[in-house]
C-alpha cells in the first residue's frame, strides 16, 4: 500500500502584504529628509585644505600664517615662530586685535588668501567657529561713522567688510 500525499489541503493563496503603514511611513520620512538636507548645508562651514603638491614657481619669499588659539592666548605665528602674541582680555579672546593684526599682514602680502588656525585640545567647538570667523574677515567702520555693532539689526549700514584670509585650514597646536 502506497501512501498518498494530498497537496491540495496544502495548497493555500499566499497571504497580502499590507503596506499602508510602510507608505505612511515614506510620506513622512521623505519630505523631513529633504527639507532637513537644505538647512543642514547652510550651517556647514567650508575649509578648503592645501594641497601637498601645489608648490608656487614664484621666486617671492611665501609667509605662512599661523593663528594659534591656546587657553588664555592667541599667537600668530609664521610657521618658523611665533610674531605676535595677543592675551586674552576679561577671559575672552580679543578676537578685534587679532583681525588688526591679520588686515596688517593682509596689507604687507595682498595677494595671500590661506591661514592655518591650530588649536589645543581643550578649545571649545564655538572658539574655533569664531576664530574662523575674525580669520576669514574683518568689519570696520569708515573714519567719522557713529559708532555701531554688527548684531544691531536696527544700526545704518556703515560697517565695511574686508575680506582676511578666507581659505583656511584646521590642525593641533604644537
Amino acid at each position: 500500500m502506497g501512501r498518498r500525499h494530498h497537496y491540495k489541503a496544502n495548497k493555500k493563496d499566499p497571504p497580502e502584504m499590507d503596506i499602508t503603514t510602510f507608505l505612511n511611513l515614506m510620506v513622512v520620512l521623505v519630505p523631513f529628509l529633504l527639507a532637513s538636507a537644505v538647512f543642514s548645508r547652510i550651517t556647514i562651514l567650508e575649509l578648503n585644505l592645501p594641497a601637498a603638491a601645489a608648490a608656487n614657481a614664484d621666486n617671492k619669499p611665501q609667509v605662512a600664517i599661523e593663528v594659534i588659539v591656546r587657553k588664555s592666548k592667541i599667537q600668530i605665528g609664521n610657521g618658523k615662530g611665533i610674531i605676535a602674541s595677543i592675551p586674552n582680555v576679561d577671559n575672552k579672546y580679543d578676537t578685534e586685535q587679532l583681525g588688526r593684526y591679520l588686515l596688517k599682514i593682509k596689507n604687507n602680502y595682498p595677494d595671500k588668501s590661506d591661514a592655518t588656525i591650530l588649536l589645543e585640545p581643550d578649545i571649545e567647538y564655538d572658539t574655533m567657529v569664531l576664530m574662523m570667523d575674525a580669520v576669514r574677515s574683518l568689519e570696520v567702520k569708515p573714519e567719522g561713522a557713529e559708532a555701531t555693532t554688527s548684531e544691531d539689526p536696527t544700526a545704518p549700514a556703515n560697517i565695511q567688510r574686508i575680506e582676511l584670509f578666507p581659505d583656511m585650514s584646521i590642525g593641533d597646536a604644537p
